[in-house]
């Protein structure tokens, strides 16, 4: 089998092209520039890749990395929750013009199948209590930006896909925990933000559709095996709550330090005042904007896995705590090796 991911350095992507390379596919490995070296030394150092550019808004380069293929993963997005205005604009842009290119691309070059990526954010949150989201659901709430992204892009994916006759399969992972990635996400930093005491004081009445890296992959090769179409929700039997959260990494690591309490809800709106807070005073990484909380405020993450299993036989494999510990020991030893190369330029500089 001949496959293209695009979006291949990202955590996803670069995952996805280890799976396939191993399951014996011919991959072609789609990154936006292959300028910079250091970007996709990750991927070049995989056996049996051919490293291409493919640009998003490339139809060119997007065509040329499709010709040949049976599969194309349409991984590549910009996740983030923190942007500017205009940034925000170009999020969105990104996504919707990114998706309609990499299908026009499929269809042009004959691609049998297509694999898009899209998120648990096009699904609406529900009031505690409520029946979960299923693949019939769609958000109308756009306040965040990069909700809004990954909603009009799958809906314009659908469209294209019904206009260009297209075979199109859709995986909705939720905020993706684990190893093997090159750079954080939003979910990585707020395991790392908690690794450095950010919710000490208090962590938010919130839960979070938490799935580990491995299981999204699984899902993603079974929805091209398959013969199947449609959306398939991805996430873990149950999603955790940030205090479940915290408690589970103080087990893993007593260094990680446990919340006070839970914050109550009248507390929520100066969220991102303590993260901007918490940012500076012990580096870590910004995670919330007011909009992200003004969109969880009363509601939960809540949504059903029961059509992956269903109809692909798919599984939740890896637990919460191991995926934690899995995470956490790679952020663990990117902090170790950052500090140990500081250390050795410090040196270096006191000698001169």
């Amino acid at each position: 089998m001949r496959a293209v991911v695009t979006g291949a350095n990202g955590h996803v992507g670069n995952n996805l092209c280890r799976a396939l390379v191993e399951r014996g596919y011919t991959v072609r490995a789609g990154v936006r520039s292959l300028a910079d070296p250091k970007k996709t030394r990750h991927l070049a150092a995989m056996d049996g890749l051919e490293l291409v550019e493919a640009d998003l808004y490339r139809p060119d380069q997007l065509r040329a990395a499709c010709d040949g293929t049976d599969i194309l993963f349409h991984v590549a997005a910009v996740y983030a929750y923190v942007v500017g205005e205009r940034e925000a604009d170009d999020m969105v842009r990104a996504s919707v013009e990114g998706a309609e290119n990499a299908l026009r691309a499929a269809a042009e070059t004959k691609v049998r199948k297509v694999v898009l990526t899209s998120s648990i954010v096009t699904l609406p949150l529900t009031a505690p209590g409520a029946p979960p989201s299923t693949e019939d659901d769609w958000t109308t709430d756009p306040l965040v930006p990069y909700f809004r992204a990954k909603t009009l892009a799958e809906k314009r994916a659908w469209e294209l896909a019904k206009e260009l006759r297209l075979t199109l399969v859709t995986v909705l992972p939720g905020a993706i925990g684990g190893p093997g990635f090159a750079h954080n996400t939003p979910t990585i930093d707020a395991i790392e933000g908690i690794m450095l005491g950010t919710m000490r004081l208090g962590a938010p009445r919130a839960n979070l559709p938490y799935v580990d890296i491995r299981d999204v992959i699984s899902a993603h090769v079974l929805a091209a095996e398959a013969d199947c179409r449609g959306r398939f929700i991805v996430c873990n039997d149950r999603f955790p709550s940030f205090i479940e959260i915290i408690e589970t990494m103080h087990g893993i690591d007593p260094k990680v330090r446990r919340a006070l309490m839970t914050l109550p809800d009248f507390m929520l709106p100066a969220a991102p005042f303590f993260d901007r807070l918490n940012h500076r005073r012990v580096g870590s990484p910004r995670v919330l904007v007011p909009e992200l909380i003004a969109t969880l405020r009363g509601k939960i993450w809540n949504a059903s896995n029961e059509r992956a299993k269903r109809e692909l036989g798919w599984r939740q494999e890896i637990p919460l705590e191991a995926s934690l510990r899995d995470t956490m020991n790679v952020l663990k030893r990117r902090r170790a090796s950052k500090a140990a190369s500081l250390a050795q330029s410090s040196h270096v500089h006191s000698r001169e």
